[in-house]
C-alpha cells in the first residue's frame, strides 16, 4: 500500500507548495520527508507593492487624484467598494469585482452598457444621472450623496461618489451602508 505522508508530499512538490531542496533539509537518520511552505499559498505573480496601492485607494480619499492614477485594473478590483468608469456618454469602460457582486452583474457583461439606461434605470433621475450629466458638461466633478438601489434588486442603501479626474475619466464609487 502507498505511503500517504509520501503521496501527500509528491503532490505538495509537484504544485510548487514544498521547495525541491526539502529532501536534503531532512535528518538523515530520519526516512519521513520535511515539509516547508514555499510562499504560503500566495500568487507567484503577485507583488507586494500592490495590496499597499490598494490599501491606500479609498472610498472617502481627499486626494484621489494621484492614487487613482496609479492604480491599475487588479488594484481597482480589490477594493472594498464598487468602482465604474463612464465615458461622457454613461457609457461602462470599467466595471469591478465589488460592484459586480453588489450588483449581480458580471463585469464583462456590463462593459459597453449605458449605465443610466441598461445597468441601473434606477438611477437614470436628476438626483444621480443629472448630477452626472452637470459635471461632465462643467468638466469637473466630485460629488457624494446617499442613494437607494432598486433595480434587479431587494432595495440597498449606498453612498456614492461622483468623481472625473484631471484625464477627463468619469469614476463612480458605491459604497454599501
Amino acid at each position: 500500500m502507498p505511503d500517504p505522508a509520501r503521496d501527500l508530499y509528491s503532490f505538495l512538490r509537484s504544485k510548487d507548495f514544498v521547495s525541491s531542496d526539502a529532501d536534503t533539509d531532512a535528518d538523515e537518520d530520519d526516512n519521513e520527508p520535511q515539509l516547508r511552505a514555499v510562499d504560503d499559498f500566495g500568487d507567484p505573480d503577485h507583488d507586494a507593492d500592490e495590496d499597499t496601492a490598494s490599501d491606500d485607494l479609498s472610498f472617502g480619499d481627499e486626494d484621489l487624484e494621484p492614487k487613482l492614477a496609479q492604480a491599475d485594473e487588479n488594484t481597482l478590483n480589490r477594493v472594498d467598494f464598487g468602482v465604474i468608469r463612464l465615458d461622457d456618454d454613461g457609457i461602462v469602460q470599467f466595471f469591478n469585482r465589488y460592484e459586480s457582486e453588489l450588483s449581480g452583474v458580471d463585469p464583462e457583461d456590463a462593459l459597453g452598457q449605458n449605465f443610466f439606461n441598461e445597468l441601473a434605470p434606477c438611477s437614470n433621475n436628476r438626483l444621480f444621472r443629472g448630477r452626472f450629466k452637470d459635471g461632465v458638461r462643467k468638466g469637473e466633478m466630485d460629488e457624494r450623496f446617499t442613494y437607494t438601489y432598486t433595480y434587479k434588486m431587494r432595495p440597498t442603501l449606498v453612498e456614492v461618489r461622483l468623481y472625473r479626474d484631471n484625464d477627463g475619466q468619469n469614476w463612480i464609487f458605491v459604497q454599501k451602508r
